[in-house]
């Protein structure tokens, strides 16, 4: 009999001794709400998700599938996707909706790189994606350290596809450089959430900043794909969505991927509404009348989730979009 469990954004488990956000204990507690049948996954069970996961942990490496509490990581794991998490398990921000854990991080490993691109070749990934913790403590915010991964990935796996997911390097002059000149294939930055959110959902983040940084991606290299996700559920409107989209175009974003929030822990921001599978489609039809080359929006919808098949999507539009 198979499993059905809620692993979307479950909460850890804690002990009164070491909590894992204790950065959060001073927050009210927010009650948890019962979510809705459609937000369910099958628990992971395949062998394939266990020779991933000992892949992981050979190379000693952190995966936001994990740190994060994906609800995807049995169908992604299961069939040999991983999202690397680079720069260490700790974040220099305490974002309300986030369940990476919040501290002053450790030394840059500068072995991970390497080690990064061991475990893209022995899994023959086709298309990998590059994450990080925020690292406001670095003078470049890592930008330097997604370079090597990404120069190092080239070297090892030559055949394999690099999408990067980068923090916002805010006040780190020429950081977003050093990541575009190494020359990843898919540039991601994720909003989070409407602009009116930010103070309680994303404090140490700029939205304008976010929408920004993307927008100067394209004018450093035209033909980079880049990519931007939100989650609904934390109170936005749907005009705000409509107007981040317009936004998001106007820096012309390729790539847009809308999913649910959902809370991690009681010390975690609520959800205030779960939206319908009826409604992403609705955003996901919008979005496209709004000239996005692809659109992912649905209650499981991650920025990571079914990356590979996503960018060849991506390629086949533009391709389709310019006539070839």
């Amino acid at each position: 009999m198979v499993t059905i469990v809620d692993t979307l954004n479950r909460p850890q488990q804690e002990t009164a001794a070491r909590p894992r956000h204790p950065e959060k204990a001073h927050r009210p507690d927010n009650p948890i709400q019962r979510k809705p049948k459609w937000i369910r996954v099958k628990a992971p069970t395949s062998q394939v998700y266990r020779e991933t996961k000992d892949v992981v942990r050979d190379n000693n490496l952190v995966t936001v599938c994990e740190e994060a509490g994906c609800p995807n990581i049995g169908e992604c794991w299961s069939k040999k996707h991983a999202s690397f998490m680079i720069l260490g398990d700790t974040c220099t921000r305490a974002c309300a909706f986030c369940n990476v854990k919040t501290g002053m991080p450790g030394p840059v490993d500068h072995n991970e790189a390497q080690g990064v691109a061991d475990a893209v070749a022995t899994m023959g990934l086709e298309h990998v994606v590059i994450t990080s913790v925020d690292r406001d403590d670095l003078e470049d915010g890592g930008a330097r350290h997604f370079a090597n991964v990404i120069a190092a990935i080239r070297k090892t796996a030559p055949q394999t596809t690099v999408e990067v997911l980068t923090p916002d390097f805010l006040r780190k002059e020429g950081a977003l450089e050093i990541v575009a000149a190494a020359k990843p294939d898919v540039f991601n930055h994720n909003l989070e959430t409407v602009p009116s959110k930010y103070l309680t959902v994303r404090p140490g983040a700029r939205y304008f900043h976010s929408i920004r940084l993307l927008q100067k991606v394209k004018e450093l290299d035209p033909e980079m794909f880049t990519k931007s996700g939100i989650m609904v559920g934390l109170g936005e409107v749907r005009n705000e969505v409509l107007q981040l989209m317009d936004d998001l175009r106007a820096a012309d974003v390729d790539f847009l991927t809308i999913g649910q929030y959902l809370q991690p822990s009681r010390k975690h921001h609520p959800v205030l509404s779960f939206v319908t599978p009826d409604e992403f489609k609705a955003y996901e039809r919008i979005a496209y009348a709004k000239g996005f080359l692809k659109v992912s929006a649905s209650p499981l919808t991650r920025s990571s989730h079914h990356a590979g098949e996503d960018f060849a999507d991506l390629r086949a539009a533009r391709k389709a979009k310019l006539g070839h």
